[in-house]
């Protein structure tokens, strides 16, 4: 049987080519079909396609619904969690704030979060789970609630927003948290320009309220790399601040204040149990799917 080889598969995930695609539908359906195709071709250990499976028998379940013959192999009640148990609603926040526009190539890192976003929506939609979108800048600016038939009405949302606005947390997520009701999963995709105390803390707010929550950290290449070299004046996106800058003088301080910010923002997203997932806009998806499909797959095998 022929295969497909990882370089081809990877290029149906390449920012680059995505951008070329005008159709977000068509993109997204691009984007997980050839994903899909790769891991059933090639596996992935840890991860599974299956969400439907058994767990231990508690208290208070119902006894119809254990699995006698496994029972009879290995002693134990087991009950029977099928596929349709595992529908969530799963809301996907978006970050439209002017810092977002901004892409040392051809994409920039809004392009890139509504790829991300318009795919895992598509995947999701795929997996009968009800689809919703928050996107926001220092409010929310697109809100499409959670159903089985919106997919099509997030991904008309997800094209039209621009990043044009300054950004803050406090009131979209104020939104977000009065919304928002019924336990499901959060999935947020920003470059989190703020402290790292404050974002971890608000996500992790909605952690303690039951909600799954998965924050992917989009930077673009030169956020990360500073590959500058000549002194130029750097303007901020969202304050429109303009300040001379020296490369040479300041990228090694740069680069340092830059992870210490990664790091930050990881750990203490681990501390309020929130999955943290760094992107390099200029990368392939294929990690991204491969985090969102390992946390499906998590939240599956440790339901609360």
């Amino acid at each position: 049987m022929a295969t497909t080889s990882p370089s081809v598969r990877a290029s149906f995930l390449d920012p680059t080519v995505l951008a070329r695609i005008d159709n977000l539908e068509l993109l997204a359906r691009t984007v997980v079909d050839g994903f899909l195709q790769g891991i059933h071709r090639s596996p992935y250990l840890g991860v599974s396609m299956d969400f439907a499976e058994h767990r231990q028998y508690m208290p208070g379940d119902d006894i119809r619904r254990i699995d006698w013959r496994l029972y009879a192999r290995t002693d134990r009640f087991y009950i029977k969690q099928f596929e349709a148990e595992t529908n969530a609603d799963v809301a996907f926040l978006l970050d439209t704030s002017a810092s977002m526009g901004y892409g040392s190539g051809e994409t920039s890192k809004l392009d890139y979060a509504r790829y991300l976003t318009a795919s895992l929506a598509y995947f999701s939609a795929g997996q009968k789970d009800r689809v919703g979108l928050y996107a926001f800048d220092d409010d929310v600016v697109e809100h499409v609630r959670p159903s089985g038939a919106h997919l099509d009405k997030v991904l008309h949302a997800v094209a039209r927003v621009k990043a044009n606005r300054k950004g803050s947390w406090d009131k979209p997520l104020a939104r977000v948290a009065n919304t928002f009701r019924r336990r499901g999963i959060l999935v947020v995709a920003s470059d989190f320009y703020d402290d790292p105390n404050e974002i971890s803390a608000a996500l992790g707010f909605f952690r303690a309220q039951g909600h799954d929550m998965v924050a992917f950290h989009i930077l673009d290449p030169a956020e990360i790399d500073f590959p500058f070299f000549q002194a130029a004046n750097f303007q901020d996106l969202e304050t429109r601040e303009i300040l001379p800058v020296t490369p040479e003088k300041y990228a090694t301080e740069y680069q340092r204040h830059v992870r210490a910010h990664i790091d930050a923002l990881g750990k203490l997203c681990g501390k309020h149990g929130v999955d943290y997932v760094l992107l390099n806009s200029s990368e392939p998806l294929d990690e991204a799917l491969y985090a969102y499909l390992a946390f499906r797959q998590k939240r599956v095998r440790s339901p609360r």
